[in-house]
């Protein structure tokens, strides 16, 4: 077993394609000593999840991944460690999820028009889980003979900019970050940085205000660095002194190429990490 985790993740409770205790023996598999669910805007595969990395006997962390924004940007805020009974949590997540479905039948509505007919019963039946978002779109056209590919389908139909896109309404990255302290968990700004210009200031003037807004750490391992990009956010982390957190982002084959643990071959996210996380919570009991 290694001395690596994987502290952000996704399974078919939300828009990846691993049932939750499948995530707990692909850890194992990967020689991982922890890892966390992370799911979008839902906590309902925990349970599962958190049962099979105890009986497996490597440290689960239970989490949720909430999209936010500030500055107009949209910012995604990890929560770990938290208690997934928590009624103000489970309000939000519930009203995000009723904005995921007016969104997603609006996309379905502008796809028949652009002539991508689907129905939303079909989509239902793909996605299983109670977050459905536009992965499991992408998925159901490529089914239906569209499109070839996840990005193909991205690319044409469901990025920010093309025809079918419709933007979601998300709450501020302050009430993201109460609300997780509120269930007892930590809030980590998850892929901070990705390609923009002028992302050392971005960042550092990111991190500044939330950081003031209450957050805990900042993913500076993730699969979609660079080597550059990854040396600048901890040395950033460092400055700032904030916990750092670090993770594949893996969705099972719906993200193809992203291994769970070692992202797209070179990433490690330190034990370390998970240590000094579990450490800060029992200096703040």
């Amino acid at each position: 077993m290694s001395d690596f985790i994987d502290l952000h993740t996704h399974s078919s409770a939300s828009d990846g394609s691993d049932a939750p205790a499948r995530l707990a023996h692909l850890a194992v598999e990967k020689g991982l000593r922890g890892i966390a669910l992370t799911d979008h805007d839902t906590v309902s595969g925990l349970s599962e999840f958190l049962k099979e990395t105890e009986r497996c006997g490597i440290t689960g962390v239970p989490g949720v991944e909430i999209s936010s924004h500030l500055f107009s940007k949209e910012i995604h805020i990890v929560g770990l460690f938290i208690r997934p009974d928590e009624p103000r949590l489970l309000e939000l997540l519930a009203g995000m999820r009723r904005g995921r479905e007016e969104r997603n039948r609006e996309i379905v509505r502008k796809l028949a028009v652009l002539g991508y007919p689907i129905e939303y019963e079909e989509l239902l039946a793909l996605a299983g889980g109670e977050s459905i978002g536009r992965p499991h779109i992408a998925a159901l056209l490529i089914r239906k003979g569209y499109f070839k590919s996840m990005q193909a389908a991205f690319e044409q139909c469901l990025k920010r900019g093309c025809r079918a896109y419709v933007p979601r309404e998300l709450p501020e990255a302050a009430e993201a970050i109460g609300v997780i302290h509120a269930a007892d968990g930590l809030a980590v700004w998850a892929h901070p940085v990705s390609g923009q210009a002028g992302e050392r200031g971005y960042a550092k003037k990111m991190l500044r205000k939330l950081m003031e807004l209450g957050l805990d750490a900042v993913e500076t391992n993730y699969s979609m660095f660079s080597e550059h990009q990854t040396r600048m956010m901890h040395e950033i982390a460092d400055a700032a002194g904030i916990l750092k957190s670090g993770g594949s982002d893996y969705h099972g084959v719906n993200q193809p190429g992203i291994e769970l643990g070692s992202g797209y071959g070179s990433l490690a996210v330190p034990l370390e990490f998970l240590e000094r996380m579990q450490e800060a919570r029992k200096c703040a009991v």
